[in-house]
């Protein structure tokens, strides 16, 4: 069984991100194998959800007496993902979604200014287009280009790196205004799913400045829904910090496959 990055159809991913296929048949194919079996990277992830222990997650914020339910997982990293798991006694369910490229909204007038920006240059401003990797660079020319700077060109780890060590403003900023959008926009996947028993933040950008985020405006951004605040208040927020949170997922679902 295998996770990659995309939509599945008839075992086959084209990725978005990446020029490559994945294509369970040929694997099989070429490996002689029984059966190959490949699933959306993020479904794994929703798989991998009850299967954490404390020291997987970091919580931001904090939450006495989460809600059990339906719980979602999402994530920047080279693009962005979204799954949730509903259960209902001992079946459990992943829906999997293309969230990332659904469209981006903004808070107040300076992201308005940001996303208007970015839209001159990328017409259609999706999640992904700022709550990724790439996004993030994207985000920091964005913010140097309302703040009428110029700046020299920059990979996220390098605009991660200065901003954790305070010594570059324009990057401090971009990776400010990176956890506000993503409490933004975990808040609307905690709303639209209904998911109750809390949001956990996966991909491999936010593992490395769970500190940053704690500090960050993520949390008051995830609640503030307006008449919607008590209700997102009693949702916990996770940061997942095992290494592999996919085979974590992989590993249940052969499980319960093998089971039935």
């Amino acid at each position: 069984m295998l996770a990659s990055a995309g939509p599945v159809v008839n075992g086959r991913v084209t990725m978005t991100n990446a020029a490559w296929t994945v294509d369970a048949e040929r694997i099989r194919q070429g490996l002689s194998m029984q059966a190959v079996h490949v699933i959306n990277d993020f479904e794994a992830q929703g798989w991998a959800l009850p299967g954490y222990r404390p020291a997987d997650l970091v919580e931001i914020g904090h939450v006495s007496e989460p809600d059990e339910g339906t719980r979602a997982v999402m994530g920047p990293g080279s693009g962005f993902g979204l799954a949730a798991m509903a259960t209902e006694g001992k079946t459990e369910i992943v829906l999997v979604t293309e969230a990332g490229h659904a469209t981006l909204s903004s808070e107040n007038r300076r992201e308005d200014a940001i996303i208007t920006a970015l839209r001159d240059r990328l017409q259609h401003v999706s999640v992904e287009r700022l709550m990724s990797g790439p996004g993030l660079v994207n985000l920091y020319h964005a913010i140097a280009e309302v703040d009428g700077l110029s700046v020299p060109q920059r990979s996220a780890a390098e605009i991660v790196n200065h901003a954790l060590a305070g010594d570059h403003l324009e990057c401090r900023n971009a990776l400010e205004a990176f956890c506000a959008f993503l409490g933004s926009v975990a808040g609307n996947a905690a709303l639209t799913l209904g998911a109750r028993a809390g949001i956990y933040i996966g991909g491999g950008i936010a593992p490395r400045f769970t500190d940053f985020i704690k500090q960050s405006a993520f949390r008051e951004r995830f609640e503030a829904k307006g008449r919607m605040q008590p209700y997102l208040a009693k949702t916990p927020t996770w940061v997942i910090v095992h290494p592999y949170p996919a085979f974590v997922g992989l590993a249940r679902l052969a499980k319960a496959r093998g089971t039935r």
